[in-house]
């Protein structure tokens, strides 16, 4: 009986380690004819194709036929267009038409005729493309004779210009995903550039004027880099040149918190109702939605046009922070009103337009030469920095893979350590079996030998 019972198991044994090879070698196929894994936790979209699209069609039909183009709540490209036949071109590009009154070349008018007019602090105005309308808000600072002044300017442009009055102020927000600090105040960097000799920290030109010098937030931390260029008011963008000349390690990650970061592919522009995402020190990772485009922000310190409008809320401490969309850089942060407890609106300098006033352009993965910096796996802590780098401007830096990151690849269903796994623990058993199998039948020799010859 004991004996059976024995070979039940034995056999249980084989089959089990037989049917793991199997399974080990169905998990390794199928992760080896899959999509690697992707190094970087970024949150996807799928608005990218859709503005694309959009832009294309405002493009070829022009400025005096169109008023825009946004993605919808399901992403598919919709296109505002003054007159039929341009509808019709765009339904047949496999687009949304919506007919409005008012074309693009009447609101950038209208916008211009705003920009004349006497500054009033504490105002702003952006390009509302879904209800077709120039849209001015005015904060709590606004008095109530500037406001009245500036609606008759609206009432004389047209219909088509919508005063709002909106709680809180629009000021200037410092800090953001990685903090900096200097003399002039605390700021965040927000993405790592090169002009392909050195690397700079691009952020917001309101953070400090040039001549700035920045430091790491951290004890020990030393000189991060000083302010080498910028423009503020106007445009809101400055360069902070490291001061030993690279960005280091994770130079084309940025922090997202909780040790995790997003890793930045390239640069673009952004479509009203896209979903994005914003990083701050203060307030951490935020999403929402563009609002809209070309706006235009009266600070106290000076105006500022061409601005990303946004809902992603925002604090003090947030400003210089990068914003992106499926691993596209979009802006970084300059300013806005509300709280993340109530909610507000969040403007951006466009990267695209800052970088190429700056003459430099982005550390992205792959990038060769001496300025590129090197790619930090997903999940990294932002805090760890390699060996002789300041890593305040590498959002997600790090000097190597640590323990939980190795069990995170290994576990990945995508990866091939899984598989690996089974059919080493598969043969393991398989040769186990084998070998108590024939160490059982050599003791039963030797058992039966005994007798014989005794």
């Amino acid at each position: 009986m004991r004996h059976a019972r024995r070979r039940i198991v034995r056999r249980v044994a084989r089959l089990a380690a037989v049917g793991g090879l199997l399974l080990g070698g169905t998990m390794v196929t199928r992760a080896v004819a899959s999509e690697p894994p992707d190094a970087s936790p970024a949150p996807r979209t799928f608005a990218g194709t859709a503005s694309g699209a959009g832009a294309d069609l405002v493009s070829r039909l022009g400025t005096d036929r169109t008023a825009g183009h946004w993605v919808d709540s399901d992403g598919r490209p919709v296109v505002a267009v003054t007159d039929e036949s341009a509808a019709e071109a765009v339904r047949r590009a496999g687009a949304t038409a919506k007919r409005v009154r008012h074309s693009m070349s009447e609101l950038r008018s209208a916008a211009s005729t705003l920009r004349s007019a006497p500054r009033v602090t504490g105002t702003a105005w952006a390009l509302d493309y879904r209800s077709n309308e120039v849209v001015v808000r005015g904060d709590r600072t606004v008095s109530g004779s500037d406001w009245s002044r500036l609606t008759g300017v609206a009432e004389g442009i047209g219909g088509f210009v919508r005063m709002e009055r909106t709680e809180g102020a629009f000021t200037t927000r410092l800090n953001g995903a990685e903090p900096i600090l200097s003399t002039a105040g605390r700021c965040s960097a927000g993405f790592n550039v090169t002009d392909g000799t050195s690397d700079f920290i691009l952020t917001a030109g309101h953070c400090g004027p040039t001549g700035s010098v920045w430091f790491g937030d951290r004890p020990g931390d030393g000189q991060v880099g000083r302010t080498v260029a910028g423009s503020f008011p106007g445009d809101d963008f400055s360069l902070v040149e490291y001061a030993n000349g690279k960005a280091g390690d994770g130079a084309d990650v940025v922090a997202v918190g909780d040790g995790k970061g997003v890793r930045i592919t390239g640069a673009g522009e952004p479509a009203v109702g896209q979903r994005v995402f914003r990083s701050g020190s203060t307030s951490g990772l935020r999403d929402g939605r563009v609002t809209a485009l070309d706006a235009t922000v009266n600070y106290p310190e000076g105006t500022v046009t061409g601005l990303i409008e946004t809902d992603v809320c925002a604090e003090p401490g947030d400003s210089g922070g990068p914003m992106f969309s499926e691993g596209v850089a979009l802006g970084v942060t300059s300013g806005g009103s509300g709280d993340c407890a109530k909610g507000g609106t969040t403007f951006f300098q466009p990267l695209p337009e800052a970088m190429a006033s700056l003459g430099v352009r982005l550390i992205v993965p792959g990038q060769k030469g001496a300025a590129a910096g090197t790619s930090a796996p997903a999940g990294q802590e932002p805090g760890t920095r390699a060996p002789g780098t300041s890593g305040a401007g590498a959002p997600a830096p790090g000097a190597g893979v640590d323990g939980s990151t190795l069990l995170a690849r290994l576990t990945d269903r995508r990866n091939i350590g899984p598989g690996l796994l089974v059919v080493a623990g598969s043969l393991v058993a398989l040769v186990a079996t084998r070998w108590i199998r024939e160490e059982q039948d050599r003791k039963a020799y030797r058992r039966r030998y005994s007798a014989t010859w005794g």
